[in-house]
């Protein structure tokens, strides 16, 4: 699977992954694992991120100079 048909992915189930209870996130991570090659702890950790594509947050002001 092509790294671009793996972002496609993710963002197909981003959204049902989040609105599921944690049953169903077990079947979707179970299935995306397997689809997508990627272990589970990264895919848990691509799928709780902010969206794809979403704003970037502004840094807090106040930062190092």
């Amino acid at each position: 699977m092509s790294a671009h048909a793996k972002r496609e992915y993710v963002q197909a189930i981003y959204q049902r992954y989040r609105q599921a209870r944690r049953p169903e996130k077990r079947q979707i991570l179970d299935e995306f694992c397997q689809v997508a090659g990627y272990h589970r702890k990264h895919a848990i950790r691509l799928l709780n991120r902010p969206a794809p594509g979403a704003a970037a947050p502004a840094p807090a002001p106040g930062g190092h100079v």
